[in-house]
């Protein structure tokens, strides 16, 4: 049976961290299409048709929400403002307001 050497388990673990962090770090946070008054999530289509979101009320665009999270439909813990939310490093957490 072959054994490995010590360096080669350092480089092996070296490699998973930096693809680890790169694909933190450059990634774009999540998004969502989201009813900017109900906070409700809508199909993505409401927002590419350039919907941005109705004054009215009346709901029928969407507007990008960044980060955060979903429950039962609608989103919390994140930012229509997409620079409002940072991506970290391990984890990948993202952390918002608004």
């Amino acid at each position: 049976m072959r054994r490995l050497r010590s360096s080669h388990v350092v480089l092996g673990g070296m490699g998973a961290l930096a693809l680890t962090l790169t694909s933190c770090g450059s990634s774009e946070p999540d998004k969502r299409c989201v009813d900017r008054i109900t906070r409700e999530v809508l199909p993505d289509y409401k927002c590419r048709d350039g919907g941005g979101g109705s004054s009215s009320g009346s709901g029928s665009g969407g507007s990008y929400y960044y980060g955060g999270s979903s429950s039962s439909g609608r989103v919390e813990g994140g930012s229509f403002d997409k620079a409002a939310v940072q991506r970290g490093g391990f984890g990948c957490s993202g952390s918002g307001g608004g």
